[in-house]
Parts: structure tokens; sequence; C-alpha cells
């Protein structure tokens, strides 16, 4: 079974960035999920997919999956570019958008 070393995206829910300075391992799913006819829920029998480990570094990561004889995929992030941007900027008088309200 193989495992997933990534560095796990910022949450779209915040502006933030919490939770996403530690590496992490996770198995990938060896079988398919079970939808329950009945209730409608989803499970699983496999219990590896359950386990999500964190690191503080990559190569504590890589060590681990070494170490224990984990077969791993390493997922290296893009670097993530920001643009300053000042409130005042909207009321400049050379401003080259369009007035929108």
């Amino acid at each position: 079974m193989r495992a997933r070393i990534f560095l796990p995206p910022k949450s779209a829910m915040q502006s933030g960035t919490a939770k996403t300075h530690r590496w992490m391992l996770e198995y990938e799913p060896e079988t398919a999920k079970i939808r329950d006819p009945l209730m409608g829920w989803t499970g699983s029998d496999d219990m590896r997919s359950q386990i999500k480990l964190s690191f503080a570094s990559r190569e504590e990561a890589i060590a681990y999956a070494k170490a224990h004889e984990i077969p791993y995929d390493l997922e290296i992030p893009t670097a993530r570019i920001r643009k300053p941007k000042v409130y005042a900027d909207n009321f400049r008088a050379d401003r080259k958008e369009n007035w929108t309200h």
C-alpha cells in the first residue's frame, strides 16, 4: 500500500495559513468506498485510510516511510505568489479599472 507525503493546502474557509506548515503522510485507499443502500452512508473496510501522520519536516516524513518500508509518493507544493493590496488604492484618481458602483 502506497502512502502520500504532502504539505496540506490552506483552508478555503479562512484567510490564514494555520495547519499548513506540517508535512502529512496519508495512505492511499486500497479499496473503493462502499455505499450503504438503506441509509446512504459511505463506508470502507480499509483501516489504513484513517491514518494521518504529521511531521515537522519533509525529511522526517521520508525517514519514517523508509524506516517502516512504506512506498511513498512525494508531492512538493508550488510556491504561492502573494500580491500586496492596499485598500486606499480603490479610491485613487489614476486607477486603471472602471468604477463598479
